[in-house]
This record gives structure tokens, C-alpha cells and sequence, in this order.
């Protein structure tokens, strides 16, 4: 298990920013971990890309009202979305940009973001914009809209919504998880089942398959539940490698 290790920041900056495709694909991967994070006094933020106005089962004006539901369960400090066309996640300077520019305005010390292995193309699209805006936001002759200067995140990490991976690290959230069943149920248009529900992979015992990766992940770390995630780079462990 991993120690997210953030600094204290200026009020008005982020020390960990998670960005989504869709309100609730943070939940579903990492809203344990926000719970955990901002327990213990850290600034995060979601932010979503797409209102998922394609969604098949409510609309965006319920899908903004869950978000913010949501939102003030994980006790988060920001929730925004940049209103990128649903299933339009693709590739350009402008989506780039735009990205860029919430990072340097808020300035992350760590950024994540959904990992790109996933049967939803706009989850893996989604990563890939983020890395792109990471590394452009850093640059400082990129320009973007907004006037502030560049910012170099720390770090990026991945993590799972559609998929059960091998993780590089884990996070303990076995204290958290009722605020993650919360979170997740908060959005009942995506996981609960009417008359009038769509049928989706959603509405047919998501939430308990979410529970039984974490209840996995938990298990491999000897704890009950973990969140487990991806990362590119060899993860330094700050603190020495045998306690007392």
C-alpha cells in the first residue's frame, strides 16, 4: 500500500486534481481515496470532461445534480466540467488546451486520471488528454487562454473504472468505503434500475462488482477494501521500508 504524499498549498490551489470522461467514472476508481485525502484536510478537485449528454439513462441536468451530490459526500473542494462532447474525447490542441489551462489555475501537485485499458473508448481517450495537457502545461511558451504561468505536476496516476488490473500500488480505503457506496449511489439514474432504465452494464450489479474488485484489492494488501492503480513511473517510497 501507498502513502499519497501532498504538499500544503496556497488556498486557492488543488494538491490533487482527478479528471473523468463522465461524472461518476471518478467514484467508480478512486472516491476512497478522495474520501480518504480530504479527511485528512487535502484540497481535491474532479473534473469532468463531457456533461455525458449520451448517456443512456438520465440527462445532464440529473447527471449534474448526482455529480454535485456526489461531490459534497467526498467532501472534494472543486467539481467542474469542461462540456466536451460525449463520445468526442478525441485528440485536438483545443481539448488539450482547455485541460492545460484547469491545471495551471489550479496547480496539482498530483493528477489523475482513468487507465486507458478499458472497454469505454472515451475512458482511454481521456487519459490520453490529460497526458497531453500534464505535459503542455509544464511548457512555458504553450499558450492557453487564462493568464497563469506554467505548472509542472508531480505526478500522474491511472486509475481503474471498467477493469480489473493488475495495480502498481494500492491505497487502504477500508475506513472510506462506505463513503465510496455513497458517492456511487448518489448517481441513481446510472445504477438503479426502473421501469423506464435503459438496460446497461450499469444498472445490472455494478456497484457490487466494484465492491468485490476493491474487496480484492483489499485482500492482496491484507487489509478489507483497497483501490488499487496504474503508473508509468516507479513509485518512491517516502518513509523507511520497515516500521517500528
Amino acid at each position: 500500500m501507498l502513502k499519497i504524499m501532498v504538499k500544503t498549498m496556497g488556498n486557492s490551489h488543488l494538491q490533487v486534481l482527478a479528471f473523468g470522461a463522465h461524472a461518476d467514472d471518478v467514484e467508480i476508481g478512486m472516491a476512497g481515496t478522495i474520501a480518504k485525502l480530504t479527511s485528512e484536510g487535502k484540497r481535491v478537485g474532479i473534473c469532468d470532461l463531457t456533461d455525458a449528454d449520451l448517456s443512456s439513462n438520465g440527462n445532464v441536468t440529473l447527471r449534474k445534480e448526482e455529480a454535485s451530490h456526489a461531490a459534497k459526500v467526498l467532501d472534494v473542494s472543486l467539481r467542474t466540467s469542461l462540456a466536451f462532447p460525449d463520445r468526442g474525447l478525441f485528440l485536438n490542441g483545443e481539448y488539450i488546451r482547455a485541460i492545460a489551462q484547469v491545471i495551471r489555475t489550479h496547480k496539482p501537485q498530483i493528477v489523475f486520471a482513468p487507465y486507458y485499458e478499458d472497454r469505454h473508448p472515451d475512458h482511454g481517450n481521456c487519459a490520453s488528454l490529460v497526458e497531453e495537457a500534464v505535459f503542455s502545461a509544464g511548457i512555458r511558451k504553450y499558450q492557453t487562454d487564462g493568464n497563469e504561468s506554467p505548472h509542472k505536476v508531480e505526478r500522474v496516476y491511472f486509475y481503474m473504472i471498467n477493469g480489473f488490473h493488475k495495480p502498481d500500488f494500492t491505497i487502504d480505503i477500508s475506513q472510506f468505503f462506505d463513503k465510496k457506496l455513497a458517492a456511487l449511489r448518489a448517481y441513481k439514474s446510472q445504477f438503479e434500475q426502473t421501469d423506464q432504465t435503459f438496460a446497461t452494464p450499469l444498472v445490472n450489479g455494478y456497484i457490487e462488482t466494484v465492491e468485490a474488485r476493491e474487496r480484492m484489492f483489499g485482500k492482496l494488501v491484507g487489509v478489507t477494501y483497497a483501490e488499487g492503480f496504474k503508473t508509468k513511473v516507479p513509485v518512491l517510497l517516502k518513509r523507511d521500508l520497515i516500521g517500528e
